[in-house]
Order: structure tokens, then sequence, then C-alpha cells
């Protein structure tokens, strides 16, 4: 098969490869899109341990069944593989599994491929209205409802009464954005540097766009729930800043892994904040069925490129040369 392979630093080879050993109980999928994450960004530059090169990215992922359980199925991909029997997995927080797997780190090759194996139980079908494109987004758009469901948990006053801000207008902040209106935020404001980006914001939702210098010169404690879909210090002491007392701040993004949190102000103001990685199980389905139904917009905001082309997307993002929130790749 024909992959796009992460080779070194930087470095990215649309080259052959073998196609993916089935284990029991797993179906091959041939992949009709996946999405360019901030984690592939990351990898690439050399910058995750977990990744080592050579290595095939990617695992925001949609496509076929061509092999195993369900052949000839429309589906997307949880791309979070889990044991299953442990206590988080007993409980629903599978994607806490001490055993987990998730496409693009070994063991498992990503989804820059014309073939993936994933197990059976990840996999959701899509309705013949819905495009592998859309259904592509189910993965980075779950990552926002978790941790949208967990600052609702965490909150003391009803979602649709909080005044909420979504740090980064990427595509893990947008679906963080998306989904506050989907669980029922009304006041939702983005914070984004990349001007790039304004337009596909504003036409994905009604939500009041901002630079970071503007919510800097904003007066500390306005908003009752923060979501950092960045991660990088810089946004996390904006996120402490801006977190009224008894508030909630929701971490996403893994930009960098130090500095930025002004504990002493979160310490005396019980500002609480949550971790939030991935998805349960659960979370995927309803995203996906957010999806499906039409929750979440028109979906209309990413770029679609050929997969052959993929090492160009990765040269634009890092150039900074891209306005749309998501590139998707098509085999």
């Amino acid at each position: 098969m024909k992959a796009l392979v992460y080779t070194a630093a930087r470095t990215l080879a649309w080259r052959d490869e073998a196609e993916p050993v089935l284990p029991p109980g797993e179906c091959l999928v041939r992949v009709e899109a996946v999405g360019i994450c901030g984690s592939d960004m990351h990898a690439f530059l050399g910058h995750d341990e977990r990744r080592p090169a050579p290595l095939i990215l990617g695992h925001e992922a949609a496509g076929v069944v061509v092999e195993g359980p369900g052949a000839g199925r429309r589906v997307t991909v949880n791309p979070l593989a889990t044991c299953g029997k442990c206590r988080a997995c007993l409980t629903g927080r599978n994607n806490l599994c001490p055993k987990r797997q998730i496409l693009s780190m070994m063991p498992r090759q990503g989804a820059f491929a014309e073939f993936i194996a994933i197990p059976a139980e990840n996999l959701v079908d899509i309705p013949d209205h819905v495009s592998f494109e859309d259904a592509c987004l189910a993965e980075p758009l779950a990552c926002g409802w978790h941790g949208v469901r967990l600052g609702g948990q965490g909150l003391d006053l009803p979602l649709g009464e909080a005044r909420c801000l979504v740090i980064g207008g990427g595509a893990i902040g947008l679906g963080a954005a998306l989904a506050l209106k989907a669980q029922g935020a009304a006041d939702i404001t983005i914070s984004e540097a990349n001007q790039r980006r304004v337009q596909a914001l504003q036409s994905a939702g009604e939500f009041r766009i901002a630079t970071p210098d503007d919510i800097t010169a904003e007066d500390p404690g306005g908003y009752d729930l923060v979501i950092d879909g960045v991660g990088f210090s810089a946004t996390r002491a904006t996120a402490s800043r801006a977190a009224r007392p008894g508030g909630v701040i929701v971490h996403i993004g893994l930009g960098d892994a130090s500095d930025g949190l002004d504990i002493r102000r979160m310490t005396l103001q019980e500002i609480t904040f949550i971790g939030a990685y991935t998805y349960t199980p659960q979370d995927f389905r309803d995203t996906a069925a957010a999806i499906f139904d039409g929750r979440l917009g028109a979906l209309d905001w990413p770029e679609v490129r050929a997969l052959k082309d993929g090492a160009q997307a990765f040269a634009d993002i890092l150039a900074g040369q891209v306005s749309a929130p998501k590139i998707i790749l098509k085999p």
C-alpha cells in the first residue's frame, strides 16, 4: 500500500509500505479521509518521544471496512484501542486505560495510508448522507466534546448561563466551541492569534472572535468556563487570568509541558483545573451522532488535499500559510 511515512524530524516520504497484519477481531479499513492533527505536527517536528521515526502518523480517519467483521460498512474510526478489562475501561473511562494504544503510536501504524487495522468495536457506522470528510472529524471534535462535558460537570451554574472562553481556533478549539453550543452554551468567545483563521471561525458558528491581546486587555476573571485548546505556557497564563473565582479551566491542548498556570490565584480563588485527554467511547459516539444530525454545523471549514501531497500540507501548516482550522487528506 502507499503511505505517507514520518522518516525523520521535518521529513515525510510518500512510499510503499506493507499492509497491516490483521489480528483476530480486528478490521482492515480502507482509509477514505484522514485529518492532520496538532499532535501529528508535534511528532513531525521531532518533539514527541512517543512517536519515533519511522512511523505512519495520522489517527483522524474514516473509511470502508474491507476485511473482518462488518465488511462493506462505511465507518468513522475511534483510534483509541484499550484492554476493556481494567478499572478505567469497566467504568467507561477507556481513555485512561494503562494499556491504551492509539493509531500513529507504536505498535499501531497510523492512518496516513491506504489501510489501517483497528478493533471492530472502535468503528461507528456512517449514514449514507454523511461524507467521509465530515465523518473523520469525529475524532478531533470528540476531544472538545469530552472537555466540554467535563467542564460542565465542574461548573456551579448551568452551561447555558455560563460565559465561556475557548483559547485557540484550530480544530480542537473550534471543536470545543461547537460542542459548547451543541451542549447548550450561548455565550462563547474564541481567542485566536492567526488572523487567517478568522473568516472560517466566523462561518462555523455564532461565536465572538477575539485576539489574545483583546482577552489580555479585559479585566481578570471574566469567564465561568475557560477551555485551553492550545496548551502552551502563554495560553495557560491567559486561562489562569481569565477564569473567575470559582470558575473552571479545562486543559486539552498539549503544546508544551511546563509553566503558565498562576497556582496562587487558582488556589485563592478556588478555580477548578481539569485535564481532558481524548474522549470516552460514549463521547466519541455522541460526537459522531451530533455530526450526523447536524448539531455541529455544516463542517465546511476544513481544506481537503491529496494524501500524496501531505508533505507540502505539513510544510504549509508550519509556515503559517493555512487559513483552514483543519486539513483533511485523501489517499
